[in-house]
């Protein structure tokens, strides 16, 4: 018998379906994307408007700021954004380009901390923003960093898409490159998320391993990122990890 509540899954995909390219839709926009019939999407954007999840001038639907409060609870209880941000900070004024710390979510990275310079995706990273683990440093890092059997796991249940014509997508391509990162202890993704964009990363441990991954993102060619960047970035994971260990923290 299973316990999947499925009013409560087609009520949260309503909610996924805005986003930063698409922050006000009207309803035959949100059935479109959640692929919910018209009559079920009405019931579930008038549902959350009266719980003021929603507001709404009667044809276009947007999200309100009482939406954080669904993830408010998992982020004042993960203490790592409090931890990273003063030593992100640090790091972004000696490098001068923005910085992050993520945590692994099933195929996806999370962004739990973040320090911008400019902007130099054309997506909006902020708290909370998901990318695809395979196709990003901090995700390799914290891929190479799982045990063998589940590291396996994860990259079959993977479908890899290219999204430059650099992106790494052959499964046993991927599997390789993250031996290396594992023994390297950092990875360099050059283009593969998107073109002129190279990042950095490596891992955050905590008392029982592996816990996040920090990362720094240049433009592709304005730096050599191991000589030039990786020894600040490693000394800033260094000390996100002795504040965890001095504080004796679980993290998520």
């Amino acid at each position: 018998m299973t316990e999947h509540v499925r009013s409560l899954a087609r009520g949260l995909a309503v909610i996924r379906a805005f986003d930063a390219d698409h922050p006000e839709q009207t309803l035959s926009e949100v059935a479109r994307r959640t692929g919910l019939p018209r009559a079920a999407t009405r019931r579930f954007l008038h549902t959350l408007t009266e719980l003021g999840y929603v507001r709404s001038d009667g044809r276009i639907f947007a999200l309100t700021p009482r939406v954080l409060e669904l993830g408010y609870s998992y982020l004042s209880s993960l203490s790592l954004p409090e931890i990273a941000a003063p030593h992100l900070e640090a790091l972004v004024r000696e490098v001068q380009e923005s910085a992050s710390v993520s945590v692994l979510d099933g195929g996806d990275v999370v962004y739990v901390a973040r320090v911008p310079t400019s902007r130099i995706m054309t997506v909006a990273i902020t708290i909370g923003t998901r990318l695809p683990a395979y196709v990003t440093s901090m995700g390799r890092v914290l891929l190479a960093a799982l045990p063998p059997e589940e590291r396996a796991d994860r990259l079959a249940a993977l479908r890899p898409q290219p999204l430059t014509d650099r992106t790494l997508t052959d499964p046993a391509a991927l599997a390789r490159e993250l031996d290396a990162v594992r023994e390297a202890g950092f990875c360099v993704v050059d283009q593969e998320l998107e073109l002129g964009l190279r990042s950095i990363s490596v891992p955050v441990r905590g008392p029982g391993g592996v816990v996040a991954a920090a990362n720094v993102s240049t433009r592709a060619g304005s730096r050599d990122v191991v000589r030039e960047v990786l020894p600040a970035l490693r000394a800033c994971a260094s000390a996100i990890e002795a504040d965890i260990t001095a504080g004796d923290r679980t993290l998520c």
